[in-house]
């Protein structure tokens, strides 16, 4: 999308890209160095596993494997995965594999489609989480001594505090915002002059708003860069929040079940995909139907393998996140995984085509006169499933140029994604904004 920012370069840089004499010991281990550290910790962890958690004891005996199976690294393909319903089915605390004595935090999803997923960390656990939320935070350009605006949510969530503790490992100061009150936080960024943001990139977009509404230039604040996650987001949602704010715009990843955010990271200096830290998480990618690893390259599902936590070691877990994996480039040890545009899970079957929520963003985002608020509508029509993509235009949008829009989503989607759909476009600011992760898909098929 063009804007009236657009047409002026991105400059700034938090940091200068670090050298090798930067990096911590961890990030600087040859392959050969990293994978034998991750066999032996792999070994420790499914015996670990297996002593002290009944369920992974019950699936290794059912699929006829043990701990002592575990000679090298591919050999974890023999071992069966862990999903969602294994957490849910051994709610709350049935998956922890340490006296409750040593759990010194528990988190939990927020258990909106079912029971919640319930995570807990152990004292080295929560520093392990801090040490790779640092490194993420360096890895994207932030040093000691910045300031740092947290407007991940606090509580059960693990975004706020995970965010935290690693800002304040690096010696960042920390802004705890949270989410909400958005015109508080545009107030907080122009008055305390922070460095860095920490916020979903959905929000940053609500937040982006709220300057223009104030008659504020966000281009002229003091943030470098935006550490954006919890939610897929696709390079053109980067482009467009890196032109409205005149910062760098990088990725990071993480989920709950694995440890929270911190799993991986991208570096500012390529932004070519998200590094691993390999040295605490061992990612597989499988074909998600047939539940075979594929090569490095292929496209496929996420599964992940703690090789350090304590209170709950996480076995071969479907993310259902959809990526590939790649060589690592500014931190070679370190496989990078591409940008996660989509989950198997967020998968909308209409009239026999495949469409992610991330291809309509895609289109949205760069159609001329639209802001960048959508939602798509699933209804049922003559038995038929209907779908209807809402994008709010610009205020100075004319009817012409909203026809426009319209028509031109709707040739883009039929001719890019094979499907035909239809499009509303909207008065500015009358689409849910987001505090947090955004609910893009609203399915009315039910009893339609």
């Amino acid at each position: 999308m063009t804007t009236a920012h657009s047409k002026v370069p991105n400059t700034r840089r938090v940091g200068a890209a670090p050298t090798i004499d930067d990096l911590s010991p961890d990030e600087r281990l040859s392959t050969d160095e990293l994978r034998a550290r991750q066999l032996k910790h792999l070994q420790w962890t499914l015996q670990h596993a297996y002593t002290n958690v009944p369920r992974y004891r019950r699936k290794f005996d059912q699929a006829g494997v043990h701990p002592d199976d575990c000679r090298d690294l591919s050999d974890l393909a023999k071992f069966p995965f862990t999903t969602k319903q294994d957490l849910r089915e051994n709610y709350p605390f049935g998956m922890f594999a340490v006296p409750p004595q040593q759990v010194r935090r528990i988190h939990a999803s927020s258990g909106t489609t079912g029971k919640p997923t319930v995570v807990g960390y152990t004292e080295q656990d929560i520093d392990t989480w801090a040490t790779v939320v640092a490194r993420s935070i360096f890895a994207a350009g932030g040093r000691p001594g910045h300031k740092l605006h947290n407007a991940y949510g606090y509580g059960l969530f693990t975004g706020g505090l995970g965010a935290h503790y690693g800002a304040e490992k690096l010696g960042c100061t920390v802004i705890p915002a949270s989410g909400g009150m958005t015109a508080r936080q545009v107030q907080i960024i122009t008055d305390f002059r922070p460095e860095i943001i920490m916020v979903t990139p959905s929000y940053m977009l609500t937040l982006l708003d709220e300057f223009e509404r104030q008659s504020l230039d966000p281009r002229r604040s003091s943030l470098k860069t935006g550490i954006f996650g919890a939610e897929p987001w696709t390079e053109q949602m980067r482009r467009e929040i890196e032109e409205r704010l005149d910062l760098d715009a990088v990725d990071i990843y993480g989920l709950s079940e694995v440890i929270g955010p911190g799993v991986a990271q991208e570096c500012v200096e390529t932004k070519d995909g998200l590094h691993i830290w390999e040295d605490h998480f061992y990612p597989e990618v499988i074909d998600p139907v047939h539940e075979q690893v594929v090569p490095d390259g292929e496209t496929g599902e996420l599964v992940f393998t703690s090789l350090t936590k304590q209170a709950m070691p996480i076995i071969r877990y479907r993310t259902r996140d959809l990526t590939a994996l790649r060589p690592g480039t500014a931190r070679p040890a370190f496989r990078r995984m591409e940008k996660v545009t989509g989950r198997s899970d967020d998968l909308i079957i209409l009239r026999g085509v495949n469409v992610f929520p991330t291809q309509i963003e895609e289109i949205v985002l760069d159609v001329e006169g639209l802001a960048p608020h959508f939602r798509i509508e699933l209804t049922k029509r003559d038995r038929m499933d209907h779908m209807t993509v809402l994008a709010e235009c610009l205020a100075d949008a004319t009817p012409t140029q909203r026809h426009a829009a319209a028509l031109e989503i709707m040739t883009r989607v039929k001719e890019g994604i094979g499907v035909s759909v239809g499009v509303e476009i909207v008065a500015p600011e009358s689409l849910e904004r987001s505090v947090g992760k955004l609910r893009r898909v609203i399915d009315r098929r039910q009893g339609s």
